[in-house]
Formats: structure tokens, sequence, C-alpha cells
């Protein structure tokens, strides 16, 4: 009986053991593999809404690629309307280290109460190698003031 109940324990355990080394060999890649060095790229997905114009999904690769619109800037690709100029904002953007700029205001941040169109806008990927997913409105101050930091990578909407 105690010869059994030793078995069934060491099975248990041998069972444990492969199961904790199957998941540190699942997870500690993933812990290490962290996210893209800083500056390592611009790719980025913007999506417009309730403008009566610009509305749709356009892509914008700031890589490097070659494609260019002749608003200079190193080369910007993709679907974008104004690559060049939009890539050259974000080259802008990281030289400074504002990073604020894909950032919701803070929800204490004194905002004057004005409207700026019904416009709305999403962006998402990667800037200077970090993953972007933000959210902006034209519903005051504050949300028009990150519209506007982000022209021509956003659409300018004013009339």
């Amino acid at each position: 009986m105690l010869r059994r109940r030793g078995l069934m324990t060491v099975v248990a355990l041998l069972a444990l053991v492969g199961l904790v080394a199957a998941l540190l060999t699942y997870l500690v890649p993933l812990a290490f593999a962290g996210a893209p060095a800083a500056g390592t790229g611009h790719r980025l997905q913007v999506v417009v809404t309730g403008s009566a114009t610009d509305d749709g999904i356009v892509d914008l690769d700031c890589g490097g690629n070659g494609n260019d619109d002749g608003g200079g800037g190193g080369g910007g690709g993709g679907d974008h309307p104004a690559p060049g100029p939009a890539c050259e904002r974000l080259e802008e953007l990281a030289a400074t280290g504002d990073g604020a700029a894909f950032e919701p205001v803070p929800s204490d941040a004194p905002c004057t109460m004005q409207y700026g169109g019904p416009e709305t806008a999403t962006i998402v990927g990667t800037w200077d190698g970090r993953p972007v997913d933000a959210s902006f409105a034209r519903s005051d101050g504050c949300e028009i003031a990150r519209w506007e930091a982000l022209r021509p990578v956003l659409p300018d909407v004013t009339s």
C-alpha cells in the first residue's frame, strides 16, 4: 500500500514538473520579447468618421520605404493622402520625445467648453517602436488641441 502511494506521488510530481516546464517554455519567451526598441518605425492605421470630406480608413507607413508624396520627409507610404508631411510630423514628435500626442486627456485637465465638430478618429499601430491605440474627438478645447497637434496625420477639418 505504501509502495503504491509512493508511486502515485512520484507520478503526480513528475506531471506537475512537466506542466511547470511547459508553462515556462511558453511564458519565458513572452516575458523577454517586450516591445521593439524605441525609434524602430511608424506604421499606423487612421480611421476618421463624422467628417464631410475625410471619412475613411488610411494606412501610414513611415518606415523609410522611399514612397513620398512630394511633401518632403524621408518617405512615407501607405494610402494616407499626405504621407510625407504626416511622417515628418511623427518624426518631429519622436525627436522631441513627445509621446503624449497619443495619450488621452487627463480626467482632471481644465478644458474649454467648445465644440470642434462631430469628427472622431482612431489611430492604431506602432509609433516610435511603441504600440498605439488612441481615440480622438473634437468635443472640447483639450481634444481639439490633441487633434491639431497631430495634423497632418489627422485631417484638417476646420472650416
